[in-house]
């Protein structure tokens, strides 16, 4: 079963941190705060994202 994420815009701080590591996973919206563009994450970037999760200095982002 794909992983899926999703990240808490109240705790994030807009730091790109997560667009960095997972890229084409997360990107900017309209408040300047990442999320989530794919939904259910492709198996090949399930480590991207798992370190992504890890490496949020706000621990806003959840993985599933």
């Amino acid at each position: 079963m794909a992983k899926s994420c999703k990240v808490n815009q109240d705790a994030c701080i807009g730091c790109g941190m997560c667009i960095s590591l997972a890229e084409g996973v997360f990107d900017f919206n309209g408040d300047g705060k990442a999320e989530n563009v794919l939904g259910a994450i492709p198996e090949e970037l399930e480590g991207a994202v798992d370190e992504a999760a890890a490496s949020c200095p706000a621990q806003a982002i959840e993985v599933e």
